[in-house]
Order: structure tokens, then sequence, then C-alpha cells
């Protein structure tokens, strides 16, 4: 097998690791905000401006959730821009334009961080520059 045949496959396997390892993250903050008493309303909803991880509903409010998993949570904040915090806004107002039963219902945007031993961190209600 050529060096360039191992590479490639090495990089399949990375590329399903992360896969996988971003779903557990995922489930692992679902269950997060479950016991916070939000529903989930929908996962992995794509829409014209890009992919939002969860979207949740509670206390008259719809919450948008982007998931990032590291081995510490200020490394996977890290991980989240600037230029991907905007498409995410502008993916959850394509959503309540689209899907949301009333355009005006409350929004914010969280971001929520999986360390390495599973432990989620919530920044609530982020901003954006």
């Amino acid at each position: 097998m050529s060096s360039s045949s191992l590479t490639q496959d090495s990089r399949k396997v990375a590329g399903r690791t992360a896969y996988q390892d971003g779903l557990a993250a995922e489930d692992i903050v679902l269950r997060t905000y479950r016991s916070r008493g939000y529903q989930l309303v929908d996962q992995r909803w794509r829409g014209r401006c890009g992919e939002i991880d969860l979207i949740f509903s509670g206390n008259d409010e719809l919450i948008f959730v982007e998931v990032k998993k590291a081995r510490s949570s200020d490394i996977a904040a890290e991980r989240l821009s600037d230029r991907q915090l905007w498409r995410i806004a502008r993916s959850a107002e394509d959503y309540i334009g689209t899907v949301a039963a009333d355009p005006m219902t409350p929004m914010r945007l969280d971001l929520a961080t999986v360390d390495a031993n599973g432990r989620v961190a919530v920044l609530e209600n982020l901003t954006l520059d």
C-alpha cells in the first residue's frame, strides 16, 4: 500500500472519529438542556445559511445551541469564530422566519462546550460584535 493511501485512510478514520465525537457531544449537551427543563425542538437543522446543532424551547423563547468539543472548555470555546457566530445568528433568524409559529419569538444563542471528560459548560446569550 502506498503512503498516500495510508494518509487517505488515516484522514478517513480521523474524520469518522471526529464526527462520532461530535454526535456524542451533542447527546451530552441535549441531556444537559433537558435536565434544565428545556424541550428539544430540532437537531442539526439546516437552513439557507447553515446548520444549527440543537434548538430548544423553554421560558417562552427558542435557544439555538452550537456545540463544540475539545480537550478543555476553553479550547472548545476558542473554536467558535465570529464568522461562525454570525452564520449561526443568520440561521436562527432563518429558522424563526420559516419554521417558528411566531416570527416575534424571543431567542438566544448559546455555546455549549464539552471537554475530554464529558463535562459541559454553557455560555448563554452570546452577542455579536
